[in-house]
C-alpha cells in the first residue's frame, strides 16, 4: 500500500468518531422518526402504515394550534427584551468605568448553568398567588392577588421570565466578545470626524456586532420553538388546566410518553422541525435583503 493511500486511510479514521456518534445518535434518530411517522405505533405492539393520516389528525387537532400559538406567544414575550437586554448588559460589561468585571461576567453568565427545577421552584414563590413575592409587591399599589398558574397571559408571563433569566447571560456573554472585537481605531477615527456617541453606535457598532446578533436571534428562535423544561416545571403535565402552558414540544412529550401515540408525536416533532427551518429561512431571507442594502 502506497504511503499516500495510508495517509488518506488515517485521515479518515481520525475524524470517524465524530461521524459514527453523529450517525448513531444524530442521523439515525431523524430517519427513524421520519419513519415512525408515518405509521400507528404504541412501542409495543405491531407498526401499522397510515400513510399521513397523523399529519392530517395534526393538522385538524385544535390542541395543536393551540400548542403552536402558545409556543410563538411565550417565545415573542422571552426573547425580544432578552436580547436587548443582553445587548444593554454588554455594553455596561464592556464599558471602561466598570470595576470587577470579572465577578460581574460570573455573575451574569450564572444562571445559564443552574438547574431548570431549582429555578422553577423559585419563580413559582414568585409568582404564587397567595403568598407569592410579585403578588405581595403588586399589593402595595392596591392591585388584587392574580392566580398567574390560571390565566394565558400570566402564565406566559411567568415562563417567559423564566427564559429570560436564564438565557439573558449567555447572550450577553457573546454580545460582548462581539463588542470586544471591535477595533478601537474605527472609534478613534470616528471622533476625530466629529461623530458622536450616537452616530458610533449605529454606524460602527451595530454593523460590526450584526452577524453576532443574527446568529443569537436564529439561536433564542430554535430554542424558543423548542421550550419544555420551564412549562413543564410552572404547569406540569397537560400545560395547565386550560393548556396555556402547553408548548410543542410539550404536546410532543405528552403524547409519545404519557398516550404512547409515538406515530403522532414523531408527525409533531417532524412538524416542529420544518418549523424552525422556515423560521431559520426567513432569519437568512432577512439577513440577506439588509447585507444587498448596505
Amino acid at each position: 500500500m502506497k504511503q499516500s493511500t495510508k495517509d488518506h486511510i488515517s485521515g479518515y479514521l481520525y475524524i470517524s468518531p465524530f461521524f459514527i456518534i453523529f450517525g448513531v445518535f444524530g442521523l439515525f434518530p431523524i430517519i427513524f422518526t421520519a419513519y415512525i411517522s408515518f405509521h400507528k405505533w404504541n412501542i409495543l405492539g405491531t407498526k401499522e402504515f397510515v400513510g399521513f393520516n397523523n399529519y392530517q389528525l395534526l393538522f385538524t387537532d385544535p390542541l395543536f394550534w393551540k400548542a403552536l400559538g402558545n409556543t410563538f406567544s411565550i417565545w415573542f414575550i422571552s426573547t425580544l427584551p432578552q436580547l436587548f437586554l443582553a445587548l444593554i448588559f454588554a455594553f455596561i460589561l464592556n464599558s471602561a468605568l466598570l470595576k470587577g468585571k470579572e465577578f460581574f461576567r460570573l455573575a451574569v453568565f450564572l444562571p445559564n448553568i443552574t438547574s431548570v427545577v431549582a429555578v422553577a421552584i423559585i419563580f413559582g414563590a414568585i409568582f404564587g398567588e397567595h403568598y407569592g413575592i410579585l403578588n405581595y409587591l403588586l399589593s402595595f399599589i392596591g392591585v388584587e392577588p392574580i392566580n398567574w398558574k390560571a390565566s394565558y397571559l400570566g402564565t406566559h408571563i411567568a415562563i417567559s421570565a423564566m427564559v429570560m433569566w436564564r438565557w439573558t447571560g449567555y447572550n450577553t456573554i457573546i454580545y460582548l466578545s462581539a463588542l470586544q472585537s471591535i477595533p478601537k481605531d474605527l472609534y478613534e477615527a470616528a471622533t476625530i470626524d466629529g461623530a458622536n456617541k450616537m452616530q458610533q453606535f449605529f454606524y460602527i457598532t451595530i454593523p460590526m456586532i450584526r452577524p453576532m446578533v443574527i446568529f443569537t436571534v436564529i439561536l433564542s428562535t430554535i430554542g424558543g420553538m423548542q421550550i419544555f423544561a420551564e412549562p413543564l416545571m410552572f404547569s406540569g403535565n397537560g400545560g395547565g388546566a386550560l393548556d396555556q402552558g402547553l408548548t410543542m414540544t410539550l404536546y410532543l412529550y405528552e403524547e409519545a410518553f404519557v398516550r404512547n401515540s409515538f406515530g403522532y408525536s414523531s408527525a409533531i416533532a417532524w412538524v416542529l422541525f420544518l418549523i424552525i427551518v422556515l423560521f431559520s429561512l426567513v432569519n437568512l431571507y432577512v439577513t440577506n435583503r439588509i447585507k444587498s442594502a448596505e
